[in-house]
């Protein structure tokens, strides 16, 4: 206790605390991340809870390559506001924070420092020990963010252990039927060198050249049948073509097949080109991009044109047995097909079964046989050399060639540039196309798989499904989102042609390609020596090894690796239920089987983390690994645009916390909508540093006023409170109960929104508007001010506790000078019971009228006519309820309305008269009173501080 100065007389409470006004955060911060870390809090907080429910939010892990950006940071903070919500909750709410170690970004990295042309076990040596860097660096950026977490123990996707844990989970999804393997055209990234799975695409602009090209009839009376004619006009002299369209003018070399709708019409027209087979709906359109006349001389249902047989448009332009397997001089069929349309094109689709999944089934079901597929772009995107006219360019620089080519052999009808969406690499930003290759898959649908031992009793699609309808989404919306992709998703494409990542440990027979029958005990056998030694102790066996002398001659050992989906989507169940399954070994997470209680990413992990877990925990187990979904969106600049380098629009995390702090960041994210996209600048974050200050100024005044507070001596019972510290009790007990239940939903937003309403309207202007004068000026040990302070420490544990999820450092801060246990987090909730209804309600309108009253005192005041309301004597005239309302605060009702006098009188309608008080002014409390100076020994005290300070003390009974 200070005094306010060396006058006895005047001497109030003014309380003083140890947390300073100005939080000085990116100095203080770093103390606090020290203090967790070296003391050991996140150890401490699962014994304080050991026993309590489990809650387990399982980490999505981030890619341990590069600095951490804006993304990452709201990520993280994220996850970590919702681990110590449920912390405070009771919930031993466990987070093992982990790190996605294998793929190609890492190979990308190493290949830039050191070269394309490392051997396997130098690639892998390397990638090991930058992945380990990557992580060391961004798990101190993700401290500095107050994250706390298991960061002693993370889990790794390249630990010995997790490597292992993922050959055994594929083991257990081949035997449950759905792995196969097959020739299908995937997405093929040619800076990857290597296929793409379905997550692994985005789509974005790109300009391509549309082509009509001719295919000339290798049978013209066949041709002239199938459209009920006895010959085509011309014979002999005029040429008969269908023509196709496309925007892949690099397929063409290509082609081995043509396809039709069976239902469509189409017509034979004429025109001085030749005679065309065009759909019937699209001819006006084809010949006026042509720039041709004709005449449409029959039509026919797309049916009766199966077995027609056409040529290739280049086969002409070469001779006999030129580019041997890929010559031109050969035939295209026409099949039928429903994936065929007339909305735009021709009505006819040219087939090149190794670059378009429609092409590949259709080719495929009508007997086109697998070896018989041409496939003459090699996995860099390059021709092969023997292609004819082609051979050696680049598919995307060969495409002028090709157009080129098809001119001057009089089969190019027509070609326009167009900008089209286009599937890209979503790490490469580049154009990817469907390449026919040999892939491991799972298998969405039914089918046999491979070492089938114990068949799941559903389609994986069937399942999956399924456990979409059991798992709570937040926001809804993804439900929809995920349903759809799951719904319409191809088989998935597991296999990858790389080096860094766990290998797919295979031996297949060099002339079948046949899996070695042994392959189910190998595959146990490569986990066993991959858990003592990693994937490079598998990359450094050899087929003898395994195999013995016997049929290692026979036999080839893949090098191929998983997909990184398999890596982090199979982590429920190799580190929850495997390399960290002691801090989740009791219920309710039952050991038959994943239960995470929530899986939290950007809303892209629809199509890929979200989605890989999804399947695969569903190939396992028949269910998800999650019961709930949350999702979040990007960070984006103020105007809303997505952050780029060449924009100059980033912002870094690193940057915030070193000028403001990372509660700075912390609190942008929490008082964010998250299920959009989440702005960020300069101007942004100085509305979120406003709105921090009011808040640590307002906890600054509570700890300040029970600085003086011991609860064990001071502490007054609920039944001796007055009745607005009752009041404010119940309000808090009201405000808790609504921040608990967007806690539970894992809003946070309203809860920022809401604790700044608090601070300010709340407290700042009412509660401890009113408090103050019992604060300062009644009698220190009296049981007006320890009613004051009991309400005030209780508040006051209540809002640290609201606001540690997100403002953690400040809450841990404040913990220190006020607290009695070591952390906030080791703390729950307080307990507040349940809020007095009727008194909400009662004081409710006490405060409305009490703004009206404000209203009129500041007319009075703007006129000059009274300084501080308490100059000011009032006449409230209230109707009967508010009346017997108003009466009921007696003589504490100046008090609330903090003026020197207040009347009180019945009448029909509410009405406020405002005076300016002709008594003197009290000294010590500013109130304006009669009494001033009647007591000769204090002459310019009232008698109510007289009393306070020499005397018994005054008596309030409510406010």
């Amino acid at each position: 206790m200070t005094e306010k100065d060396q006058n006895a007389d005047t001497r109030i409470n003014m309380m003083d605390t140890p947390f300073p006004m100005r939080g000085d955060l990116p100095k203080r911060e770093p103390g606090w991340v020290k203090d967790w870390n070296e003391g050991g809090l996140y150890k401490k907080l699962r014994a304080a809870r050991r026993g309590a429910p489990l809650f387990v939010l399982h980490d999505g892990p981030p890619y341990a390559n590069g600095k951490l950006h804006i993304g990452h940071a709201l990520n993280k903070v994220l996850k970590d506001m919702i681990v110590k919500s449920k912390q405070l909750a009771g919930f031993d709410a466990q987070y093992i924070p982990g790190w996605d170690c294998h793929g190609l970004p890492i190979e990308n990295a190493i290949e830039k420092l050191h070269g394309r042309n490392l051997s396997r076990d130098d690639m892998q040596a390397k990638s090991r020990a930058f992945a380990t860097e990557q992580i060391n660096q961004q798990r101190e950026d993700f401290k500095r963010l107050g994250v706390l977490g298991d960061w002693e123990r993370p889990y790794r996707t390249m630990d010995f252990a997790n490597e292992a844990g993922e050959i055994r989970a594929f083991k257990r999804v081949i035997e449950r039927g759905f792995v196969y393997r097959g020739l299908k055209p995937v997405y093929w990234c040619f800076d990857c060198g290597s296929s793409l799975a379905e997550f692994e695409i985005e789509y974005a602009d790109k300009k391509s050249d549309t082509l009509d090209v001719a295919f000339e009839a290798d049978d013209n009376a066949a041709l002239a049948a199938a459209f009920g004619l006895p010959k085509l006009p011309g014979e002999g002299t005029k040429k008969a073509f269908a023509v196709i369209w496309t925007t892949t003018a690099w397929t063409i070399p290509a082609n081995q097949a043509l396809n039709a709708h069976p239902e469509l019409d189409y017509a034979l027209v004429d025109t001085p080109r030749g005679v065309l087979l065009l759909a019937a709906s699209l001819v006006e359109k084809c010949l006026e991009r042509y720039k041709l006349e004709g005449t449409v001389i029959a039509t026919a249902v797309g049916e009766k044109l199966r077995g027609l047989v056409f040529r290739h448009p280049l086969h002409d332009a070469v001779t006999e047995g030129e580019g041997g397997a890929y010559s031109y001089r050969r035939k295209s069929p026409l099949y039928l097909a429903d994936y065929v349309t007339a909305t735009d094109g021709t009505g006819l689709v040219h087939s090149a079964p190794a670059y378009g999944v429609d092409d590949f089934n259709s080719c495929i079901a009508n007997g086109l046989a697998y070896d018989d597929i041409l496939n003459p772009v090699q996995g860099n995107g390059v021709y092969a050399p023997e292609l004819p006219f082609f051979g050696g360019q680049h598919i995307w620089k060969a495409c002028a060639r090709v157009i080129e080519v098809l001119g001057q052999s009089d089969r190019l009808m027509s070609t326009v540039e167009i900008t089209h969406s286009y599937p890209h690499c979503w790490r490469h930003k580049t154009p990817v196309i469907y390449r026919a290759a040999a892939q491991w898959f799972v298998r969405m649908d039914e089918g046999e798989g491979v070492f089938t031992k114990d068949k799941a009793p559903k389609t994986l699609r069937q399942l999956a499904l399924d456990a979409i309808d059991q798992t709570q989404f937040y926001p809804e919306n993804g439900k929809t989102r995920l349903r759809d992709m799951i719904a319409n998703r191809p088989d998935w494409c597991i296999s990858r042609q790389r080096s860094w990542g766990v290998p797919v440990p295979f031996f297949l027979h060099k002339d079948s390609g046949e899996l070695h029958p042994n392959t189910m005990a190998i595959l146990d056998q490569a986990a066993d020596i991959v858990e003592k030694g990693g994937i490079e102790a598998w990359s450094r066996v050899t087929v003898e090894d395994i195999l013995g002398a016997t049929d290692a001659p026979s036999y080839t050992k893949s090098t191929d690796i998983l997909e990184v989906w398999f890596d982090s989507g199979s982590t429920f169940r190799h580190v929850l239920r495997g390399s960290h399954k002691d801090a989740y070994d009791r219920e309710p997470f039952h050991a038959e089987g994943p239960e995470a209680d929530l899986y939290l990413e950007g809303h892209d992990q629809h199509r890929g983390w979200f989605h890989s877990s999804l399947l695969l925990g569903c190939a396992l187990e028949g269910r998800a690994p999650y019961k709930g979904l949350l999702t979040h969106g990007f960070a984006t600049d103020g105007q809303g645009r997505k952050m780029s380098k060449s924009l100059g629009n980033t912002v870094e995390p690193q940057t915030i916390t070193s000028k403001m702090g990372a509660e700075i960041v912390r609190l942008w994210v929490a008082s964010t909508d998250y299920s959009g996209d989440l702005n960020i600048d300069d101007k942004i974050l100085a509305r979120v540093v406003d709105s921090y200050r009011r808040i640590r100024n307002t906890l600054r005044f509570l700890l300040a006023n029970v600085s003086d507070f011991d609860p064990a001596k001071d502490a007054v019972t609920d039944d001796q409170l007055l009745e607005i510290d009752r009041f404010a009790l119940a309000r808090a007990a009201q405000l808790q109960a609504d921040i608990r239940a967007h806690f539970d939903a894992y809003e946070f937003h309203p809860v920022v929104s809401k604790l700044q309403v608090y601070c300010s309207e709340d407290l700042g202007a009412f509660y401890l508007d009113v408090l103050k004068d019992r604060l300062y000026t009644t009698a220190p040990k009296s049981l007006a001010r320890r009613s004051a302070q009991t309400a005030l420490y209780r508040i006051t544990h209540g809002m640290l506790r609201w606001m540690a999820p997100f403002l953690s450092f400040t809450a841990e801060e404040a913990w220190s000078t006020f607290g009695n246990s070591e952390s906030i987090f080791m703390e729950t909730f307080s307990d507040f019971g349940a809020a007095d209804d009727q008194l909400l309600a009662k004081w409710s309108r006490i405060r409305e009228i009490r703004d009206l009253v404000n209203k009129d005192i500041e007319v009075v005041r703007t006129a000059g006519q009274v300084g501080a309301s308490l100059q000011a004597e009032i006449t409230v005239t209230a109707p009967a309820a508010d009346h017997a309302l108003l009466a009921s605060l007696g003589a504490d009702i100046k008090f609330v309305f903090i003026t020197s006098k207040v009347t009180l009188q019945a009448g029909e309608t509410m009405a406020v008269q405002v005076a300016t008080s002709q008594a003197p002014k009290c000294e010590r409390c500013w109130h304006y009173a009669d009494d001033v100076g009647h007591n000769s020994d204090h002459p310019t005290l009232c008698g109510r501080c007289v009393s306070n300070l020499h005397g018994e003390g005054e008596t309030r009974l409510v406010a």
